[in-house]
């Protein structure tokens, strides 16, 4: 049988049949994780009311999945080393949707956490292994095209099951909401297990505890590692903590939305996407040291702005924290790629594991803030977490770029 991937290539080249299935399937992978792991965000006012929680109790919904997420991580690489990466995207998305419906039936609170609990530790085994998947079985060619669809999957998703869930919950209340991207998630992993072409270039591997650890050793001996993988915590922490509380804050006077209007702000996510794109060209056009405090402070003066009281400036703030976000956490994340050399797999890893601890740990810790002090604290808050990443990206500033053959400064490690 004939190559499908095309005349001299081992891995699926763009424009084969085998190689629209395998990015179709990516963009439903991604899309489906992020709409399973953030669905509930929009919801955790509607989830305090039923269970009389304090907005930081409700925010463990969220929390208690993006904190095993992240230790899953840095775990999914090696067991896809022996099991192979699409049986494990596979049983991760199928798993994840089957916990995400069945937390819509779930008897009470606690078991509705541990149900989330699953859910972050079976979605481990997609953003994990999506990488090494795409890698291996697509021609090198092709490899920027197939992630970007993986990546703007996960972006749709991120917005796409926060703004379905609202809508839902608006006509129905949270169960419904919940079951409904459940379902939605139990549809795209059939549809993924469908179309993904079986892995022809996964070579089995017994990984070992301890070639992490090595890794370990290296990435955080270089300065400029530590201080980026602190980045992936503190912006991660400030954006989720402002979609966190902003439902709770809209949803109350002087506002007074409904369920469906909070819901349509998540598509200020598209903003984000165009940032993401517009400063990761920037940085690799000028240097990702010039260019890095740019949308940090967009950050800070987004996160500034929700203190205003006028509800066009409240959400005026919100999409410039957004943009800022994006645009940080796609120059922060290419800069640990570009830096890691020989390590990147394991750098990406590190680097989400930070992440998604940020989202966890510190996203729990704004909601203490708005219980005290309302919308003043969590801005007060995210400002000081900004601040702290901009000093760190000063920081970074004056870190040598690693000498690699002398790239251009676009391309500096």
């Amino acid at each position: 049988m004939p190559d499908s991937s095309g005349p001299g290539s081992d891995g699926h080249a763009r424009g084969s049949a085998d190689y629209r299935r395998l990015t179709l399937a990516m963009l439903f992978a991604g899309f489906s994780t992020f709409s399973l792991l953030y669905a509930v965000q929009p919801l955790l006012p509607l989830l305090a009311a039923q269970y009389r929680l304090s907005a930081e109790a409700a925010s463990l919904a969220v929390s208690l999945a993006t904190g095993p997420l992240a230790i899953g991580i840095l775990l999914a690489g090696f067991v896809s080393d022996r099991v192979g990466r699409r049986p494990l995207m596979v049983a991760a998305m199928i798993a994840a949707g089957a916990l995400s419906t069945a937390a819509a039936l779930a008897p009470g609170w606690y078991a509705l956490l541990g149900l989330r609990l699953l859910t972050g530790i079976a979605l481990a085994g997609v953003p994990a292994v999506a990488m090494a998947y795409v890698a291996e079985e697509v021609d090198a060619a092709s490899v920027g095209a197939a992630m970007g669809l993986y990546i703007a999957g996960s972006a749709l998703g991120g917005m796409g099951g926060r703004l379905i869930a609202s809508l839902i919950a608006d006509v129905a209340g949270w169960r419904w909401a919940l079951g409904g991207v459940g379902v939605a998630g139990l549809a795209m992993a059939e549809a993924f297990r469908r179309l993904a072409p079986p892995s022809r270039r996964f070579v089995a591997s017994a990984g070992r505890i301890g070639d992490l650890t090595r890794a370990a050793a290296t990435l955080f001996g270089d300065r400029a590692m530590r201080l980026l993988f602190a980045e992936a915590f503190l912006l991660m922490g400030v954006f989720v903590t402002v979609y966190n509380y902003a439902g709770f804050r809209l949803l109350g006077p002087p506002y007074s939305l409904s369920q469906a209007a909070v819901g349509l702000v998540f598509l200020l996510y598209i903003l984000g996407s165009i940032s993401s794109a517009w400063f990761g060209s920037l940085a690799g056009r000028i240097g990702r040291r010039r260019v890095f405090w740019i949308p940090v402070v967009l950050l800070i003066a987004g996160v500034a702005l929700t203190a205003a009281v006028p509800l066009a400036l409240v959400i005026g703030g919100i999409a410039m924290t957004t943009v800022g976000f994006f645009g940080a956490h796609s120059i922060a994340s290419a800069w640990v790629g570009r830096r890691a050399l020989a390590n990147r797999g394991q750098a990406a890893a590190f680097y989400l594991f930070f992440y998604y601890l940020g989202s966890s740990v510190l996203g729990s810790a704004g909601g203490v803030a708005w219980t005290r002090a309302g919308w003043p604290g969590v801005a007060g808050f995210c400002l000081v977490l900004s601040v702290a990443a901009l000093v760190i990206g000063i920081m970074l500033f004056r870190v040598p770029p690693l000498a690699v053959n002398d790239p251009p400064p676009g391309l500096e490690a």
